[in-house]
């Protein structure tokens, strides 16, 4: 005789209906919507809308600062959570705590913050301007606002890993002869790599998609430091909402794209290692 295991959440049907209703309701039916304005416009008309000098320059920042964001992210962020797993030191508590500030910080409130401080006149800016390095008003202040906002994503993914892998996999790899750069891209790497590409993906995503830590200090000057989010809000505010739809099924399709290429490489890696 065979007992029936009990659950403490209901069934698998009971759940999954209301995994998919939640999910109609906040994701795929919002998302659907914006497909279907788009129809209003025929395809010569979206392609026009969409192709534009000036538009096609703000999917070259966003998706190029963006990128270079995540990168930024994926190494700075791997040695921060690196330094607060394996090391203890006076403040390192407030250390961990500033990590989630990106998180609790309203992005307006870390735009204006992040202008004032690297503006020609601010606390940095004042002393890069002399040499040349202008960031404030540039791409360059874009990237630095999207590297503010996705330094969490990847510190919170990767530090559980670090904590978890176990030591004597290193003092295994030091025992065979292994020296401290075999040890970390032989042994640590691999078994961090999911971890970082998670972490990467999720900086990129969040990135895209910003706006507000963006056009304080962005400038948005057409066609130099403007960026798509900022053209669809410009679209909405003259009442194009076809337009400012279309310009998001491009955004949506790209990054639907990229996360999906991130997520496939991911799971090769994780089975590649996995079957080693």
């Amino acid at each position: 005789m065979t007992t029936r295991k009990k659950h403490l959440l209901p069934g698998f049907g009971l759940s999954l209906g209301y995994t998919l209703v939640y999910l109609s309701l906040i994701v795929l039916i919002p998302l659907a919507a914006v497909f279907l304005r788009t129809t209003e416009l025929s395809f010569s008309e979206f392609w026009a809308v969409v192709t534009t000098p000036r538009v096609l320059a703000t999917y070259r920042l966003t998706f190029g600062a963006s990128f270079l964001a995540a990168l930024i992210n994926l190494v700075f962020g791997m040695l921060t959570a690196w330094v607060l797993v394996r090391y203890q030191f006076p403040g390192k508590k407030i250390l961990d705590a500033l990590v989630d500030l990106p998180f609790a910080l309203p992005t307006a409130v870390a735009g204006i913050s992040l202008t004032a401080i690297y503006a020609p006149n601010g606390w940095l800016g004042q002393w890069l301007e002399p040499h040349g390095i202008k960031v404030a008003f540039t791409p360059l202040g874009v990237v630095v606002a999207l590297t503010f906002i996705g330094l969490p994503f990847v510190v919170r993914t990767v530090q559980p890993v670090l904590e978890d892998f176990s030591s004597e996999l290193e003092e295994a790899a030091a025992s065979l002869g292994a020296n401290r750069w075999q040890t970390f891209f032989k042994v640590i790497l691999p078994a961090i790599w999911p971890a970082l590409l998670t972490g990467f993906s999720l900086a990129f995503a969040r990135a895209v998609g910003e706006y507000g830590s963006v056009i304080f200090i962005a400038g948005n000057m057409p066609m130099i430091s403007e960026i798509t989010p900022l053209m669809i809000i410009t679209k909405l505010e003259q009442y194009d909402y076809a337009g400012a739809t279309a310009i998001a099924v491009v955004m949506l399709v790209i990054s639907f794209a990229l996360l999906l290429l991130i997520n496939l490489l991911q799971w090769w890696s994780s089975h590649r290692h996995g079957g080693k």
